[in-house]
């Protein structure tokens, strides 16, 4: 890996947005994998063929690679072995509907640092990328803590905070605010919401949307003034009431 102070295949603190690589041919899974990352401070790019990876990897030099197995020509695991080939040391995360063990296997084994299978929760997604640079030394620093009016997120302790009173979230509670938090005054449509905080491919029902949004005001809006508002047709926003 190539960052300042260090030579090619090298690895090092990096003092510029960490870039990644997002190679998948599915368009609504780069798309959400790249928005996803963009909102936790990444540089993001994306290709949708094997080809396109490796021309983009050698000119943009990505600190990570998230990398579909599953591709119109050259598939993922030999678009990993010819950058490990060719020198190009970069930590991948295989992403694939692909969850034999020999397939998971055969990606570790070529020089693949994990593994994730689609359905995937963004959130685990995000988790593992931070995990992967710790790993190979990149580091990208601690998530930022997240504030709106008097509303609180710590992404390291996952504490939240409202009106300066500790609020218990469970973990599902907790990804949703996190993304509503990490946009706010924006318009989440539905179909955002679940992709991010469920799964790409979510095959419940929609309606746990409306359920963990009812349980999130009980615990975050019991105070004035509410944050979490509903934009009828489309989907909700946290911000202030206008």
């Amino acid at each position: 890996m190539t960052g300042p102070g260090a030579g090619p295949g090298e690895t090092g603190p990096v003092d510029r947005p960490i870039r990644v690589l997002v190679v998948d041919d599915e368009i609504a899974i780069t798309d959400l994998v790249s928005m996803a990352l963009r909102y936790e401070g990444f540089d993001v790019s994306a290709v949708h063929s094997g080809q396109a990876a490796l021309t983009r990897a050698a000119l943009a030099q990505p600190d990570l690679l998230v990398l579909d197995v599953m591709l119109p020509d050259l598939d993922g695991f030999t678009v990993c072995d010819r950058m490990r080939r060719s020198g190009q040391g970069v930590p991948t995360l295989f992403l694939t509907a692909r969850d034999a063990t020999e397939d998971k296997v055969r990606g570790l084994t070529l020089g693949g640092d994990d593994y994730v299978t689609k359905p995937f929760v963004i959130s685990e997604l995000i988790a593992r990328v931070r995990a992967i640079l710790r790993r190979a030394g990149v580091a990208d620093g601690a998530p930022a803590p997240l504030r709106f009016a008097d509303l609180d997120l710590d992404p390291e302790t996952r504490e939240v905070r409202r009106a300066g009173q500790h609020v218990e979230l469970t973990a599902t509670e907790y990804r949703l605010l996190h993304y509503l938090l990490a946009n706010t005054r924006t318009v989440l449509t539905r179909a955002q919401l679940l992709d991010h905080v469920w799964g790409h491919d979510f095959g419940g029902d929609a309606r746990v949307l409306e359920t963990y949004i009812s349980y999130l005001r009980r615990k975050i809006d019991h105070v004035s003034p509410p944050l979490i508002h509903t934009v009828r047709g489309v989907g909700y926003v946290l911000r202030l009431p206008r």
